[in-house]
């Protein structure tokens, strides 16, 4: 799993923050390592130098092996809450697509042997 990321202009400090990143997506999405391919990370401080609440922003892309990308995005007030935050809701969303996609092959693969059971009585 490739992990990329990206900063605007405010963001200071961007070698430090990035193993911090990096070391958090691999944490969190260990279990979906081997569906996802690449992970891209877009950090930004929206208002700059102006001190506001929830002003900080995270955005999580996940590239899923044969699938469509899941994002996810979080705001708050430090990056690493906000980086916490949009981890967080990718993995509920890999849980959902990923867990949707093998209820249904499950599901296919039930009929499957169903069909071929009735087809032997």
């Amino acid at each position: 799993m490739k992990i990329q990321v990206n900063t605007d202009a405010n963001i200071e400090g961007r070698e430090a923050l990035a193993a911090r990143v990096e070391e958090t997506v691999t944490r969190v999405l260990d279990r979906y390592k081997s569906q996802v391919t690449r992970v891209e990370v877009h950090l930004g401080d929206e208002n700059g130098a102006r001190k506001s609440r929830d002003d900080k922003r995270c955005v999580m892309e996940a590239r899923l092996e044969g699938r469509q990308p899941v994002a996810a995005t979080d705001h708050a007030d430090t990056l690493d809450q906000a980086i916490r935050g949009a981890a967080e809701k990718l993995v509920r969303l890999l849980g959902n697509q990923l867990g949707k996609a093998a209820s249904s092959q499950r599901t296919s693969i039930r009929a499957g042997r169903a069909e071929a059971d009735s087809d032997h009585a």
